[in-house]
């Protein structure tokens, strides 16, 4: 049985997703909203998508849509959220859903009152590789963590780029540090502390951000992000006995591998190429038939918008910044 979706807005994300649930016989996407309804329309038809809305509201009142995909820019992510989630539909909500933990509360309690699941699309998480890294570190394969070093970075250079937009809340930490931030919390717990420092543009942007996040036993975490450097995905835990390096870690297209290494030698583990945005789809769909649980929820995405706010106030205030549940 196929969940049928509904995809708020046009944007490029939508390609990957759409392409995704293509590869799926548990997902199917069958309407799209837009603030233009000849926009609509047209990507309706260049996609295969059955109906097209003139307005983000029709499309979350549509009956017959059980889950939306909310692709919009990130300043729009919690409010979008909840009117789906009060019109009675699931949601999968890009990443970051916010970097204000009290909005992130705010979305999983109408989530809950509304009896309809809401989970933050890290898809990076969905795949395999990472599944294994997990297993690695629980078996202790490389000892305790000691440090965790994370990247990705890639070059945004359209000025109308959304990313680059502070009132869209862009920028380098919110885009893609926070996949960064994501893995540390995932690999080592909630942080203690933070540190952050940021350069911006002319517009007030963080182009470039990096930081360092301390966690309970003294695990310490380094990432760096940017939006004006070429290309570069990483993610390595170092441990009392070895490390374990991924160099794709957040999308694993094409040759997915964890690099193994300890004092007696190296050795590489291989995976099949995945889909991951496939793969975060169906675990939604799953989880509204009842045949599966979240992977992501509540807990996660409150921490999440905790750690981003923290590492946020850190880099204006040039000063780390001790963090504080919500």
């Amino acid at each position: 049985m196929a969940v049928s979706w509904g995809v708020l807005s046009t944007a490029r994300i939508n390609d990957l997703v759409l392409a995704g649930a293509r590869k799926s016989d548990r997902v199917r996407f069958v309407a799209v909203g837009s603030r233009d309804r000849a926009r609509a329309e047209a990507y309706a038809r260049a996609n295969g998508l059955e109906r097209a809305y003139g307005s983000y509201q029709e499309l979350v009142d549509d009956p017959e849509l059980q889950a939306v995909y909310i692709s919009l820019p990130n300043d729009a992510h919690v409010e979008w959220s909840i009117r789906a989630l009060r019109a009675g539909k699931h949601v999968l909500c890009e990443k970051p859903l916010t970097r204000r933990p009290e909005e992130a509360v705010e979305a999983f309690d109408v989530s809950e009152r509304e009896g309809r699941l809401l989970m933050e699309a890290f898809m990076w998480l969905h795949n395999p590789q990472i599944r294994r890294l997990e297993e690695l570190l629980a078996e202790g394969a490389i000892g305790a963590p000691r440090l965790i070093r994370a990247v990705h970075t890639f070059v945004a250079d359209d000025p109308r780029d959304i990313r680059l937009l502070t009132e869209l809340d862009g920028g380098s930490l919110m885009d893609v540090g926070c996949y960064c931030v994501h893995a540390a919390r995932r690999l080592a717990g909630e942080p203690e502390q933070v540190y952050g420092e940021a350069v911006r543009n002319d517009a007030g942007v963080d182009v470039r951000f990096a930081g360092t996040m301390r966690f309970a036993g003294g695990v310490l975490a380094q990432f760096s992000s940017g939006l004006d450097i070429p290309e570069i995905h990483g993610l390595e835990v170092v441990g009392e006995t070895g490390s374990l390096a991924l160099d794709d870690p957040w999308h694993g297209w094409t040759a997915p591998r964890i690099e193994l290494r300890r004092a007696d030698g190296a050795e590489e583990l291989r995976f099949e190429p995945v889909d991951p945005y496939q793969l975060e789809l169906e675990n939604l769909s799953d989880a509204i038939l009842s045949e599966a649980d979240l992977l992501l929820g509540r807990d996660d995405a409150v921490a999440q918008a905790t750690a981003l706010a923290a590492l946020f106030a850190s880099a204006e205030r040039r000063e780390p910044v001790e963090l504080q549940s919500v």
